[in-house]
């Protein structure tokens, strides 16, 4: 008798996360703000062409705010669906 090979969803599972994505958003904030701050006081960053880059952290703050807001609010609780 062979023996039965698994297949490709053996049960193995991954190890749980316990970091929590508000946690995970608000250092996504603070990344972004050090962006920020790092190309407005290096002016040579944002000159010529790539004046647009400054956009780029204020963006990803702005929506990183609306996902902290939405998760803080609680609808992004995801045990609940």
């Amino acid at each position: 008798m062979s023996t039965p090979r698994p297949s490709t969803g053996s049960g193995v599972r991954p190890p749980e996360v316990t970091l929590r994505t508000i946690t995970l958003v608000g250092w996504g904030l603070l990344a972004w703000a050090v962006v920020l701050a790092v190309l407005l006081l290096a002016p040579s960053l944002r000159a010529g062409e790539r004046s647009w880059w400054v956009w780029v952290p204020v963006a990803g703050m702005a929506l990183g705010a609306l996902g902290y807001g939405y998760l803080r609010r609680g609808k992004g609780n995801a045990s609940e669906a």
